[in-house]
């Protein structure tokens, strides 16, 4: 699929009207470098693990701007384009010349996609007439609750009832994916089942389900946890559980983040299936694969059908492309095999990392492993269950691959 996206910048909570409540970017500090896959060998921090991950970017950026970038990249694609995406570190629904930028991209004839809003910007219900006129095809907007109430206190969103129009106007013309961070006793339960009524009411293809996190091992590594003091965070496992639940009892898809996409079975579909197992390579060397508390019983299971001997190593951190070296660190290195391989997103630098887990007096080997094994109910929810597979059997494959070249 040949895509274009169209970055019209924007900073968080300054061009989105303000943060939510819930939101993973309030608090922020500018901590250390973290180190990531793109550091060079000989330094720790780059732009990517610095500015990039608390997203500290500029505001948006104008019209003209934006016009350039796109017919520049207009011009070096080769063939049909099948969709232009509009993203930016700010919301979509706050840009200054949103209508502008809209007949502009729409003026191409490429059907477009908003890959996130909160549409907290738009305060006039027309707006939905102009996306679907311009060729809006798909669009993830956070609804939070169908209660206006609910919205503008959490969200604080000024017009609320003017948003869920537009979300409205959308479902009827659009692939509209609504996204839902659920607080436990604020948009759960009744309130989530009502919303979810609402939005299965005006053709919402689905409802991605999306776990508060208020710490630092629940993902909150840019020392800003608690986002709010005393909020209760549910369990993967019950967070799940209503995942589960609410599938069955509405005909558009649920899925949920961390866990999971019911109609799929994912994330780590290839369990359910035999046959594709058996197909993955042999493990044939050994090798200490770290990982996230929450992936680390799937993939263990998998690399053990394929005659692993060495348990995979979960750290406390639940997410694995959120690990840091603070992670690595409450590991006992003399229980690790001498090749060690880490998540591919990790925000750790694998010089460092090396050193550290060698601290024992054992030399290690760090290796980063692929950047995707599975599909999250982000990624899943535009998937069909044949694409998730088929990125699970490349993922694996290339994981056991490396372990059988590094290994020992």
């Amino acid at each position: 699929m040949a895509q274009l996206t169209v970055d019209i910048g924007g900073r968080a909570g300054a061009d989105c009207r303000g943060f939510c409540e819930y939101c993973y970017f309030k608090h922020v500090k500018s901590t250390r470098a973290f180190g990531c896959r793109y550091c060079l060998p000989f330094k720790v921090g780059c732009d990517y693990c610095t500015r990039g991950v608390r997203e500290e970017y500029s505001g948006f950026k104008e019209l003209r701007t934006i016009a350039d970038e796109t017919l520049a990249a207009l011009n070096a694609k080769m063939g049909d384009l099948d969709r232009i995406t509009i993203s930016g570190g700010g919301d979509p629904s706050c840009y200054p010349q949103f209508a502008d930028l809209i007949e502009l991209l729409g003026s191409t004839e490429v059907p477009l996609h908003i890959g996130y809003t909160s549409g907290k910007g738009w305060d006039d219900p027309k707006i939905g007439d102009l996306l679907i006129d311009n060729g809006l095809s798909e669009c993830s907007f956070t609804v939070f609750a169908s209660d206006p109430a609910l919205r503008k206190k959490w969200m604080h969103d000024p017009t609320p009832e003017a948003s869920l129009a537009v979300l409205e106007r959308l479902c009827g013309g659009a692939d509209l994916y609504a996204a839902a961070v659920i607080v436990p006793g604020i948009n759960d339960g009744e309130v989530l089942e009502d919303t979810c009524t609402w939005l299965e009411e005006r053709g919402a293809k689905g409802l991605i389900l999306m776990r508060f996190a208020n710490a630092t091992d629940q993902g909150l590594i840019l020392e800003n946890g608690p986002i709010k003091k005393g909020q209760t965070v549910q369990t993967v496992e019950s967070f799940r559980d209503m995942v589960t639940d609410l599938s069955h009892r509405f005909k558009m898809k649920i899925s949920g983040t961390p866990l999971w996409d019911p109609e799929i079975g994912s994330p780590f579909a290839i369990l359910h299936e035999p046959a594709l197992l058996k197909k993955l390579p042999r493990v044939q060397h050994r090798a200490s694969v770290i990982t996230g508390s929450v992936a680390a019983p799937f993939i263990d299971e998998i690399l053990r059908a394929r005659g692993a001997r060495v348990p995979v190593v979960p750290v406390k951190k639940e997410i694995a492309c959120l690990i840091t070296m603070d992670d690595l660190e409450r590991l006992d290195p003399s229980s690790l095999e001498k090749t060690v391989v880490i998540p591919g997103r990790a925000f750790v630098h694998e010089v460092k990392s090396q050193e550290f887990l060698s601290r024992d007096g054992t030399v290690r080997e760090v290796v980063r492993g692929p950047d995707q094994l599975t599909a999250d109910a982000e990624t899943s929810m535009g998937m069909t269950r044949n694409e998730v597979l088929e990125m699970e059997m490349d993922g694996f494959s290339a994981l056991i691959q490396q372990i059988n070249l590094y290994g020992k």
